[in-house]
């Protein structure tokens, strides 16, 4: 007769027999979660890197426009004192002509001396127009 009470069970047989897959497996899910953390961690670190790549580049971008509004607020004043000399000039001229037509008249000063006064008038008057007209558009 076969003694059955010294044979081991089921159960101690399978875990004898399956404990050391089953430990493998384990060991591999660790692992596999140990790669899975540094993965997330190089991919954050990554991120992190093109965030502050971008905006380095935003940075170095608005300081660029800056520069370029910086010239052309510089190329609109000029250009805003060119226009007040031309326009000084060009309503200077319109008077000179006006003093030569009312010299027939009676007008004490030549043309030239008329001329000459209004220049500081029309050039102030010409100036404060376009201050008043920018600070009515852009308020400052």
């Amino acid at each position: 007769m076969v003694n059955f009470e010294s044979a081991p069970t089921i159960r101690e047989f399978i875990d004898r027999r399956l404990t050391p897959a089953r430990k493998t497996c384990e060991w591999a899910a660790r692992r596999q979660d140990a790669l899975s953390q540094r993965v997330s961690r190089m991919s954050n670190l990554l991120r992190t890197r093109v965030e502050i790549e971008q905006q380095q580049g935003i940075q170095a971008l608005l300081a660029s426009m800056n520069r370029r509004q910086d010239l052309q607020l510089k190329l609109q004043s000029t250009v805003e004192g060119l226009s007040v000399a031309a326009i000084t000039y060009y309503i200077v001229g319109l008077v000179s002509y006006l003093a030569k037509g009312v010299q027939h008249l009676g007008w004490p000063l030549s043309a030239e001396s008329t001329a000459a006064l209004v220049i500081p008038v029309v050039a102030g008057g010409v100036w404060w127009s376009l201050r008043r007209m920018h600070h009515g558009m852009f308020g400052h």
